[in-house]
C-alpha cells in the first residue's frame, strides 16, 4: 500500500502541473530517463556524436579518407576519441602488444571482452569494432554468430571484424550480418592464419594470390560486410581491390590507394622500444612519436629521485596536519610508549615546514 500511495502522489503531482501538453508531462514523471532522451527522435549530426555506418558511407562516397586505430584499454580509447579517429578497433593484436605473446593466436574471447569493455567506456565518438579471436568462429556459422553477439552485448562494440576468405568464413560473415550485426572483413595477410601462411608474410605478390585478394574482398562484400581490411599487399593490388569493391577498404601495409588506413596504437606511437619489439614492428608502420623513449626517461628519473630522496618533496606532500594536532598526536604516541614514533613525527613536521605552509 505504501508503494501504491507513493505512485498515486507522483501521478497527482503530474496532473496538477500547469502544462497544456499533459501526456509528455505524465510520461516524464514516470520515467527515470533524462527528458531529452525520452522519444527524442533524430538529432542533428555534430562532430561529438558516435560515428555510424551511415557516416562512413558518406565519407566513402565523398572520397574522404577513413581513419582507424587500435585501442585496448580506457586511456588509449580516450586518446582516439580526443583525436577524432573514425573507427576504433579492439584488435586481437592485444595478444602481442599488451599480453606479450609472439602471435595473435593465444588471446581468448573472455580476455578480448575485457579489452572491449574498457575501450567502450573511453571512446564515445568512434565506431567500435571488436576482433573475433582465433578459435571462436571457425567451427560453424552458429558459433560465429554466438561469439559476435557476445562481443556486442558483453563488450559494448558496434561491429565485429573477422579474418579470412575461405567459404566457411564467408558463410560466417553472412550469418552474422543476417543476425543484425555489422561485419568488417579482413584479407591479405591474416595473422590468425600464420600456421598456413608460414609466418607473417605479405600476400598478393603473384598473379594467383593477387586475384585471390580481389575475389575474397568481393565475396565478403556480397556476404554483407560494410568494409574490408587489406593487410600487407602490394599497393597496385590494393588499388584494384578498392576499385572493384563498392565498400570502403582499410589498408595496413597496403599503400595509399585504399579508402582509409589503420595502424596499431603502440606501433604508431613508438611505445615499445625493447629490442624484441623493435624487431617485430612492421616495416610499413610510421612512428609518429617515440613515446617509449619518453616513458623510459620518466621512469629512470623517478627511480633516481626516489633513490636520492628528492621525491617526494614538500611540494608533493600536500596533506597537512595543524601544529596543535601534531603536538597532541605526539603526546598520544608518548603515552603509548612509542617515543621513537613521536620523534619521527616531530622531525618530519619540521623538515616539511616552508614559508607557504599554512595550517588547515
Amino acid at each position: 500500500m505504501a508503494t501504491f500511495s507513493s505512485i498515486s502522489k507522483t501521478l497527482r503531482g503530474c496532473l496538477i502541473k500547469k502544462n497544456s501538453n499533459f501526456m509528455p508531462t505524465l510520461l516524464r514523471c514516470m520515467s527515470n530517463v533524462p527528458e531529452n532522451s525520452v522519444y527524442g527522435g533524430p538529432k542533428p549530426q555534430n562532430p561529438n556524436q558516435r560515428v555510424t555506418l551511415t557516416n562512413l558511407r558518406q565519407k566513402y562516397k565523398k572520397n574522404e579518407s577513413i581513419t582507424m586505430v587500435t585501442a585496448y584499454d580506457y586511456p588509449s580509447a580516450v586518446h582516439l576519441d580526443t583525436a577524432g579517429i573514425d573507427i576504433c578497433l579492439v584488435g586481437d593484436s592485444a595478444s602481442m602488444v599488451v599480453h606479450g605473446h609472439d602471435t595473435t593466436l593465444p588471446i581468448t574471447l573472455d580476455e578480448m571482452l575485457v579489452h572491449c569493455r574498457a575501450v567502450a567506456r573511453g571512446a564515445n565518438r568512434p565506431l567500435l569494432v571488436g576482433d573475433l579471436p582465433f578459435g571462436t568462429y571457425e567451427s560453424s556459422a552458429q558459433q560465429a554468430v554466438d561469439t559476435a553477439v557476445r562481443v556486442l552485448k558483453e563488450g559494448g562494440m558496434d561491429a565485429i571484424k573477422l579474418e579470412g576468405g575461405a567459404p566457411s568464413r564467408i558463410a560466417a560473415a553472412k550469418a552474422i550480418v543476417e543476425a543484425g550485426i555489422a561485419v568488417m572483413g579482413h584479407v591479405g595477410l591474416t595473422p590468425q592464419a600464420i600456421s598456413v601462411l608460414g609466418g607473417f608474410r605479405p600476400q598478393g605478390r603473384n598473379v594467383d594470390s593477387a586475384v585471390k585478394v580481389v575475389e575474397t574482398g568481393l565475396a565478403l562484400q556480397e556476404a554483407g560486410c560494410f568494409s574490408v581490411v587489406l593487410e600487407c599487399v602490394p599497393a597496385p593490388v590494393a588499388a584494384a581491390a578498392t576499385s572493384a569493391l563498392q565498400i570502403p577498404t582499410i589498408g595496413i601495409g597496403a599503400g595509399p590507394f585504399c579508402s582509409g588506413q589503420v595502424l596499431v596504437y603502440h606501433d604508431l606511437l613508438g611505445m615499445l622500444q625493447h629490442p624484441h619489439h623493435a624487431k617485430v614492428t612492421p616495416k610499413f608502420c610510421k612512428q609518429y612519436a617515440r613515446v617509449g623513449d619518453i616513458i623510459n626517461k620518466a621512469l629512470l628519473e623517478y627511480k633516481e629521485e626516489v633513490t636520492n630522496g628528492s621525491f617526494p618533496s614538500s611540494a608533493h606532500s600536500p596533506y597537512k596536519i595543524g601544529a596543535t594536532e601534531i603536538d597532541a598526536f605526539m603526546q598520544q604516541l608518548q603515552k603509548s610508549g612509542l617515543g621513537d614514533a613521536a620523534s619521527a613525527a616531530a622531525d618530519a613536521a619540521q623538515k616539511l615546514v616552508t614559508p607557504n605552509l599554512q595550517d588547515e
